[in-house]
């Protein structure tokens, strides 16, 4: 594995693992993901609504965190010449994220296989999502397709 180039299918072997930098979730970031998306429930955007839950403040969208995972992914020393994301599977939320929370992810080449035709390969990447305390608070796979 390299950093700090792309990596292609031959240059990964399973178990290969690294971590991604870190992002602090914001106040305008849940705002922002609840105005793209119309997912304006109240425990993402109401303070005193998520409290009342017995929270310790709102929680950021799933799918927010999600999508700031893959965003770190592609942006950590460790990259993927990537022609393809394929799927995410299995993918669990298992634990809150508030505003102010800094989240990364580490990630594991689980699995890889050539395609039919050869002309390229599938790699699993198995990610846990760990917040500033260490706790798993979102975790499951990710598959690329990739040069070879």
């Amino acid at each position: 594995m390299h950093t700090t180039q792309l990596n292609k299918f031959d240059d990964l072997s399973v178990g290969d693992s690294f971590k991604t930098p870190g992002i602090t979730i914001s106040e305008s970031q849940i705002l922002g993901f609840a105005g793209l998306t119309g997912d304006f429930m109240p425990h993402h955007v109401d303070e005193k609504f998520a409290t009342d839950l017995g929270f310790r403040g709102r929680l950021a969208h799933g799918l927010l965190v999600l999508s700031l995972v893959d965003g770190l992914k592609n942006r950590s020393l460790v990259q993927f010449d990537v022609i393809a994301a394929l799927n995410w599977e299995s993918w669990r939320f298992v634990g809150p994220v508030f505003v102010g929370d800094r989240i990364e992810a580490e990630l594991t080449v689980s699995a890889k296989r050539l395609t039919t035709s050869g002309k390229r390969g599938i790699v699993t990447l198995d990610i846990k999502v760990k917040n500033q305390h260490g706790e798993i608070v979102q975790e499951g796979s990710n598959q690329l397709m990739l040069a070879v």
